[in-house]
């Protein structure tokens, strides 16, 4: 995989999303953690989708929009459930001024998570195990989830460890579930992901 064939369609999906202002290195991050992924998910199953078209338009995309439309008071986050690092990398690239911890009780994707982040030079730190034990000491601006299952256990769980946001890359239909679990929050008009017809970035804050 050559930076000649693959680069452009990341800066060209990127750019048809409206996402722009990346920081300078970011496209050759992606680039980097693209063929990390590909290479990791023959033997680990990190994610269902093979092609590296459909990762950079579904995953990639997805994730940095998510990044670009964090609040800006946002300086720590955690990735509940981060599996393949999406969309704690993605926000670790687009972000760089935010401290993002990557959550994994995994073992196998733990260690896929430390070597995306030493491979793409940013700086997030691997929580290797279950949120439900981490201290609830251990608090964050904002805590993102994505494609977590049953998040009606979950969501308890990361409001614990979120002192400012919840932000959930998720469906509409799921909206009335998560607004029943989040009484203390208030939550902004959810956005529309790109290249998706059911897909919303929805963030509750702390009232």
């Amino acid at each position: 995989m050559t930076h000649a064939t693959s680069a452009i369609p990341i800066e060209q999906a990127f750019a048809e999303a409206g996402i722009t202002g990346l920081p300078m290195r970011a496209f050759d991050q992606f680039l980097g953690y693209l063929g990390l992924l590909l290479r990791w998910n023959a033997r680990l199953n990190l994610t269902a989708i093979r092609k590296p078209e459909q990762i950079i338009q579904r995953h990639f995309v997805e994730c940095a929009f998510a990044a670009q439309h964090l609040p800006v008071d946002v300086e720590s986050l955690m990735d509940y459930g981060a599996g393949a690092g999406l969309p704690g990398i993605a926000i670790a690239i687009c972000r760089p001024e935010i401290r993002v911890t990557l959550a994994e009780s995994h073992g196998k994707k733990a260690s896929f998570l430390r070597e995306a982040t030493r491979s793409a030079g940013i700086s997030c730190e691997v929580y290797e195990g279950r949120v439900e034990a981490m201290p609830e000491a251990c608090r964050f601006h904002a805590v993102t989830m994505r494609a977590v299952e049953k998040m009606d256990l979950a969501i308890p769980v990361a409001i614990r460890h979120a002192e400012r946001y919840l932000a959930l890359l998720t469906t509409e239909r799921s909206a009335p579930g998560y607004r029943l679990l989040t009484p203390e929050l208030q939550w902004l008009e959810p956005l529309r992901l790109p290249n998706s017809e059911e897909m919303i970035l929805a963030i509750g804050r702390r009232v």
